[in-house]
């Protein structure tokens, strides 16, 4: 039972399609509905899809091949989302540097990602300095007529020799527990947690999902990807105001947000505000990022009772989120689970000789599946260290 019924997550999902393929369908079905809204800004899946495809072959035609690496400093906004889908459609894997961060740690991300280039709005050359960026290649993403007159069409993957074994992102995490290490996940890894989270969750093309997390954390990948794979609508809040819970609830009201990502910080701070029951079209809460309390699960079930709370956990380096939980509407418990194992994914509780500890003994835990992390980019020591051969799946490569 600890090693396997709990683990009996097996499930289908196009594991050789690029995450760019999968929004291409979905220009296909909708092409005219709203894609991205930005303050009074907005795009249809078809405009979208255009000046992606027009700045990758801009790309392409710069040299980005599968699994280079391509820095992107901007603050959010319609470009963002552009040059991201852009990346990935030109065959790279995309390192999102956040204008807010001090220019030492940006800085620091830069000479160790070694991109091919850069592709940055003014906030982020200001940030970045020319010091910064002498050596490399940089694109400005305000200004679109550099690449206006680049075609139109899909790049094949097939012609750029892209598969789904190639990188998707490197993010960089917090360096909380040391420097700042750049995790690498792959379009396969994704595409897993993507489509698991459509079979949890089932978002429609009426639905309305809020883009606030700084897309430097793994939270935003989802909040993008997911939304604009299924046909849905994503909101842009402006850059540094998904701060101020007064902002974001007149956004989620104007807009009939229906899905929104709280730390659970952020979320007593949300749930405290007295006009937060103008929520009324908001249907999920996803938490992730902190231990979720029980008094702020009580509290979000007494202040938004037609709201389905979900928590959710997992690391950078293994493709957003390993497990989940969603609250029943009479929760009491003294403490709020983590949850269960998503689809593909693998969860081992050891001890300290790597064999499964009993149920209701403490372990270290470890995670196997479709979701593991390539590794650490530039640290082949520490990704030896902590990307183990997995003893208990018989899958060739397994870790």
């Amino acid at each position: 039972m600890l090693l396997e019924t709990w683990n009996q997550t097996d499930a289908p999902y196009p594991d050789q399609l690029c995450i760019h393929q999968l929004f291409e369908q979905q220009v296909q079905q909708h092409p005219e509905a709203t894609a991205l809204v930005f303050e009074d800004q907005s795009l249809s899946y078809i405009e979208l899809n255009t000046q992606a495809n027009r700045l990758a072959h801009h790309l392409i035609n710069l040299g980005v091949r599968p699994d280079d690496r391509v820095a992107i400093c901007v603050e959010r906004s319609l470009a963002m989302v552009v040059g991201l889908l852009a990346i990935l459609k030109a065959g790279g894997a995309y390192v999102p540097l956040d204008p807010a961060y001090p220019s030492e740690r940006l800085t620091q991300i830069l000479h160790d990602a070694a991109p091919v280039l850069l592709l940055a709005d003014t906030a982020g050359r200001t940030v970045l300095g020319e010091t910064a960026v002498a050596h490399l290649t940089v694109l400005d993403l305000g200004t679109p007529a550099t690449w206006a007159h680049q075609s139109v069409a899909d790049p094949d993957p097939q012609m750029l020799g892209l598969t789904s074994t190639h990188l998707a992102y490197v993010i960089y995490t917090s360096g909380s527990t040391g420097m700042p290490k750049g995790a690498q996940n792959e379009h396969r890894a994704l595409i897993n947690r993507l489509v698991w989270m459509q079979v949890a969750y089932n978002l429609t093309t009426d639905d309305v999902v809020i883009q606030k997390t700084p897309f430097s954390f793994d939270v935003s990948v989802w909040e993008f990807f997911w939304t604009l794979l299924n046909g849905a609508k994503l909101v842009m809040a402006a850059p540094e105001a998904h701060k101020d819970v007064h902002y974001l609830i007149d956004l989620i009201g104007q807009y009939r947000v229906t899905t929104a990502h709280f730390v659970p910080s952020m979320l007593n701070s949300f749930l405290d505000a007295t006009n937060v029951t103008r929520c009324t079209a908001l249907q999920r809460v996803i938490c992730s990022g902190e231990a979720l309390p029980v008094s702020s699960t009580h509290k979000c079930l007494q202040a938004l009772p037609h709201v389905q709370l979900h928590n959710l956990y997992g690391p950078t380096e293994a493709a957003i989120d390993v497990t989940a939980w969603s609250c029943p509407p009479d929760f009491d418990a003294p403490a709020v689970p983590i949850g269960r194992p998503i689809a593909n994914t693998r969860i081992y509780l050891l001890d300290a000789r790597g064999q499964p500890v009993p149920l209701g003994v403490a372990g270290e835990l470890y995670i196997g599946g479709a979701g593991v992390a390539r590794g650490y980019l530039n640290r082949p020591d520490l990704t030896t260290e902590r990307f183990l051969p997995d003893p208990f799946n018989a899958l060739p490569g397994a870790r």
